[in-house]
């Protein structure tokens, strides 16, 4: 086969902050950061993939079962996504890739999802075959969570493979996809995204624990996720559940219904063109993730980087624009909502604190994951 170009952006989560696990609704973006995949046959059974700052990859594409010495990996994620393929009818053989990148790992941009994608569409396109895009996102996820570990929901992949702006209801089978037709350019404020320089990838165990505990109460309440519990039966057996499993279960359970009126309302303000009401949503929003999911503190009490990320940003917004726990939670980055005419002293004072760097300026891109021949 001739060299396959392909590129994946990176995504912000604009609401639903940890609902799409439970079968909720988000609405996401992709942004102008990515991870380009250069993919060349090699003649042989086997994947070498080279990319900087990690270790070469190489192992052999017709051995697709999960290991679990591959865990945490870059080979696990390449793993995945080429056994996820394969079982969706697109035939693997071996190759060489090169990647590059300017996602920036472990800042809660997904890097892993955006480098998932790019792969799978480039091994789409040398394979002459396509996939719809959710079906990519599948595998991606699927790639992510059995292969590499993380019990991530479907969000992420979903973001990348669309491209744009999209409300998504994972609660649908199949899952539903709703562009949402919005000039963030023209509405007088910057997204930035602030990077805490704190992997949030050390805080995987406190990130699975939030998914656990929801799912556990779900579970308790008779479903396998909460988006099957209607919350007036949530709230009339929250005493049973605080009672048989402990108080941070149960707001992390409130959480998720306010999250989703949160949601519905930034879907309405947007779609009504109503840039301040969806400042508003966002900051409740904000202060729901704080609060009641309790995934900005981490348990080690000495190190709180996402904290003072969001405590810096509220103060030089001095109640303009918003600001939220962006993503995952824990560490990783914060997302703002700048005016312009406050950008550059903004991003000049969170530098000064947080390093040369730190306040990162995001256009949303229309474009999803995509490949195409040299």
């Amino acid at each position: 086969m001739s060299a396959v170009r392909a590129f994946a952006p990176g995504r912000s989560e604009l609401a639903g902050n940890h609902t799409d696990h439970q079968g909720g609704r988000v609405i996401a973006a992709a942004v102008s950061c990515g991870v380009e995949v250069i993919v060349r046959a090699s003649g042989t059974e086997r994947a070498h993939l080279e990319s900087p700052g990690f270790e070469p990859v190489d192992l052999d594409v017709t051995d697709s079962a999960a290991r679990e010495g591959e865990r945490n990996t870059t080979a696990a994620l390449v793993r995945g996504v080429i056994a996820g393929l394969r079982d969706a009818g697109v035939p693997v053989e071996g190759f060489d890739a090169a990647v590059t990148s300017t996602v920036p790992a472990g800042g809660g941009l997904s890097s892993s999802a955006a480098f998932e994608l790019a792969l799978a569409v480039a091994l789409c396109c040398a394979a002459d075959r396509e996939l719809p895009a959710m079906d990519l996102a599948r595998i991606g996820q699927r790639a992510e969570r059995d292969y590499f570990g993380k019990p991530c929901g479907l969000m992420d992949q979903a973001a990348i493979a669309f491209g744009g702006v999209n409300l998504f209801d994972f609660a649908c089978d199949p899952v539903s996809a709703e562009r949402i037709d919005f000039d963030f350019g023209a509405c007088g404020h910057a997204l930035c995204l602030i990077d805490t320089h704190c992997d949030h990838s050390a805080y995987t165990d406190e990130y699975a624990q939030v998914a656990r505990d929801m799912t556990a109460v779900a579970q308790f309440l008779g479903a396998d996720r909460l988006s099957r519990i209607a919350e007036g039966e949530f709230l009339d057996r929250l005493g049973s559940i605080r009672a048989h499993m402990g108080d941070a279960p149960a707001l992390r359970g409130l959480h998720y219904y306010h999250e989703m009126r949160l949601v519905d309302a930034r879907v309405e303000a947007l779609r009504q063109g109503d840039f301040e009401a969806f400042l508003a949503a966002t900051r409740q929003s904000g202060a729901s993730s704080a609060q009641y999911l309790q995934n900005v503190s981490t348990f080690d009490r000495a190190s709180q980087p996402a904290m003072v990320a969001l405590a810096l940003a509220d103060v030089l917004l001095a109640g303009q624009g918003a600001v939220r726990i962006h993503g995952g939670g824990f560490g990783g980055t914060v997302q703002a909502f700048v005016p312009t005419g406050q950008l550059a002293p903004f991003c000049e004072a969170v530098d000064a604190q947080l390093g040369v760097g730190s306040c990162q300026v995001y256009d949303i891109v229309s474009e999803g994951a995509h490949a195409q021949r040299m």
